[in-house]
């Protein structure tokens, strides 16, 4: 058994190359080998958001509070709200973040494969983004 204190870990900024806004990455799980299950706790600030990226084994999120939007390329935005879990399938373009004018936190759980868990592609523009 191994126990991660509340507060034993600290918190992080989400990179600027990856991230539009302000963006703290909390990190949850990072299970060791043979099990590739990674979490964080992302908390984005209005207005805020991932850039475009697919996982090579999915995702889910678990929006655990405010009021968030996520898009998969070619598709609607989406709001998504507290309570509500998202799946994205492994390969699947897309990116999440908050509103304008309301920040948004979820629970964020992939799997690596071959020690990766992310593929990030091109940021995510003003004129997607307000769509």
């Amino acid at each position: 058994m191994d126990i991660k204190r509340s507060g034993s870990r600290p918190s992080g900024k989400g990179p600027a190359d990856y991230f539009t806004g302000t963006v703290r990455v909390d990190p949850l799980i990072e299970a060791p080998g043979p099990a590739r299950v990674r979490g964080a706790h992302v908390t984005f600030e209005p207005g805020a958001r991932t850039n475009w990226h697919t996982h090579p084994l999915g995702q889910t999120l678990i929006v655990t509070s405010g009021r968030g939007w996520a898009q998969v390329w070619g598709g609607p935005v989406e709001e998504i709200t507290p309570g509500d879990v998202v799946w994205f399938p492994p390969g699947e373009k897309h990116w999440h973040g908050a509103t304008p004018t309301t920040a948004m936190t979820h629970i964020a759980i992939q799997e690596a494969q071959d020690n990766k868990t992310v593929d990030w592609l091109e940021r995510v523009s003003d004129e997607q983004y307000r769509r």
